[in-house]
Formats: structure tokens, sequence, C-alpha cells
């Protein structure tokens, strides 16, 4: 493996008071480099990619989060399009294309494709007016699933509902809704595999371990910028501080430790039992997230709610970020395949 697949990315240096544009798109560049956008082979590969991710998330949330839709987009791209797209696709990415997956519905006014011309909308569509392509799930006539599709946004624009998106924190993913009126397709607008694929599994659940390693990620930043603030203030050597501050490392600590064994169970493990496991990660990952933020929040006091204070940014960002789908739901997941025993425990 190529010392560039390993290497930690340089993101210190990346400009923050570029524009969103500008910066995301150097942010995903770096981010990026040596990577293959095929689906990892083996448990050393796909840590490569969820080091990447965590690293994503400890500098950036956003950025991690628009840099995950990234990967996610050209890696099913890869899995079901034809090999000359995904060829001329990832060759896109090589030079500065970026790509997103914008599968969320718009209430009532649903995605369609057909007499190739779309219609209808998507929600929580993050990079929307910042990224070159999106991955969008389309209902297609003469099937009950959806059409896979990447639109060329500079030829196939949307109309942007940015107002929609006033929430705490992720601001800068630009998470906005996004519509088409009927637009014809152009040339580079490219269908990707046959309705369906977009829900296959074991790939779409357990793909979730990519965000996952984006939040343990946050929660090492959170962590870094707690020590940053009580270092700076003097507060590092209060022993209710440092008991607190350990508490805040054990929760990064093991956040990072399960994204890991998880990658690896995936290669040791049946593919359908890989859904299972990937919940109980993402289950155990929120809840350090969660216990993570109280701290921060005991340790740092009120200057962790100024707004002009880095922290303060990131704790919001960490906060929106973790509010991901049906969280109840993984816990069952987890829970139906321990009693079958699916799933065991072991060291």
């Amino acid at each position: 493996m190529s010392d560039r697949m390993t290497e930690t990315p340089d993101l210190a240096s990346l400009d923050r008071n570029a524009s969103d544009s500008a910066y995301m798109t150097a942010g995903i560049a770096r981010l990026q480099t040596g990577l293959a956008f095929d689906d990892p082979a083996d448990a050393s590969s796909y840590r490569v990619l969820l080091r990447r991710l965590y690293a994503a998330g400890r500098f950036d949330l956003p950025l991690g989060r628009l840099f995950e839709g990234h990967i996610d987009a050209l890696q099913i791209i890869n899995r079901y399009g034809d090999s000359a797209a995904a060829a001329a696709l990832h060759a896109a990415a090589h030079h500065g294309a970026c790509f997103g997956v914008w599968n969320a519905p718009l209430a009532g006014e649903a995605l369609t494709l057909a007499h190739d011309r779309l219609d209808g909308g998507k929600a929580f569509a993050s990079g929307a007016g910042l990224l070159s392509h999106a991955l969008v799930s389309a209902e297609v006539p003469d099937s009950d699933a959806k059409q896979l599709l990447v639109v060329d946004l500079a030829r196939t624009p949307p109309i942007l509902d940015t107002d929609w998106w006033q929430v705490l924190g992720m601001q800068r993913s630009h998470t906005h809704l996004v519509r088409w009126n009927d637009a014809p397709l152009s040339d580079h607008d490219i269908r990707i595999g046959q309705p369906g694929d977009y829900e296959r599994e074991p790939w779409l659940s357990a793909g979730a371990l990519r965000f996952v390693a984006v939040h343990a990620g946050g929660i090492a930043g959170l962590f870094d910028g707690v020590r940053r603030h009580l270092v700076t203030r003097g507060r590092d050597d209060d022993p209710h501080q440092a008991a607190r501050l350990g508490r805040l490392y054990g929760l990064a600590d093991g956040a990072a430790a399960m994204v890991d064994r998880t990658a690896a169970r995936l290669y040791e493990s049946d593919a359908d039992h890989h859904p299972a496991l990937v919940a109980n990660a993402r289950s155990a990952v929120l809840d350090a997230g969660e216990q993570a933020l109280t701290l921060a929040q005991q340790c740092v006091g009120l200057s962790a709610f100024f707004e002009t204070d880095p922290l303060c940014r990131h704790m919001a960002d960490l906060m929106v970020y973790l509010r991901q789908p049906a969280p109840d739901a993984q816990r069952v997941k987890t829970g139906a395949a321990a009693a079958a025993g699916h799933i065991e425990l072991s060291l």
C-alpha cells in the first residue's frame, strides 16, 4: 500500500476563510489523494478510508459530511455503473469534480425520471450549490424501485431552496432542498445500474460505517477543542477538570475503537450480518457523542456557547450531524441479530 494512501492528509493548511465552494473542493481533493473509489477489498484498505473520514470529521464536520457523500457516490458508481461510465466519472473526480448522494425524498414532490426528463425534488441535499455532480434516486415508469442517475449540476441545475436549512449547526454543509421542473437531461447525465440497486443490502446499511467514522472523528475534535481550552486558560491542573477530560478521552477513544473493530468484523463475518454490526457501531458512537457533548459543556462552561469560539461551532456541528435517521431502529436491529445468535461478542 502506497505512502500516499496511508498518510494523514494535511488539512490544517486549508484556507477556512475561502469561499465555501473553494474550501470544500480543496478539502475533498486533499482527502481523496491516493484513494481508490471501489469497495475496499480487505479490512486494511477499508481502514485507510475510514481514517481519512475520521480525520475529516476531527478537523471539520461539514467537510467530513461532504467527503463522505463524495466517496459514497463514487463507490456506488463503481459498484453498479458500467465500466466506461465509472472510469469517466472517477477521472472527473480526480480532476476536481465533487460528488454527493441525494436520496432523501421531498415531501409531496417525489423526484421522477421519465422520457429523459427530471421532475420533482430532494430534501437534505448536502453540498447543494457546491457540488459538481449529484447521484440521485428517481422514480421511473413501470418499476416500484428507484433508478440511480448522476446529474451534471452545471448542465442540469436544480432550483435551490436555501432558506430551509436554518439549523443550529452544519450550516457550511449547504444541506438544502432542490427541485427540477420537467428538466431535460443532458448528454452528461448518466443512468447508473438498474432500478433498486441503491437499496441493495448489505451495502445500503453497512455503508453507514463511513459516516460513523466521521462522527468518531467529530468526538475526537471535541476532545481536541476542550483540551486546548483548558490548557490555554491554565485550568488543566484542576483535578475535576482533569477527571472530565479523562472521561472525554475515553469516550473519543472508545468511539474510534468501535469503528476500527467493526471494520475488521465486516471482513470476518457473513455479509447478511453486516447491517447489524454497523447498527451496533452507530448506536455506540451516538451514545459516546451525546455523553461527550455533555462533558464538554461541563468542562468549558459558558464559554462553550459563545458563537465566536471555534469550539461552539464544532459542538453545534456535532449535535446536528449525530442526528441520523431511525436511531431506535438501529438498536432493534442489533438486538434481534444478537438474540438470533447472528452476532457474538469476542475479544
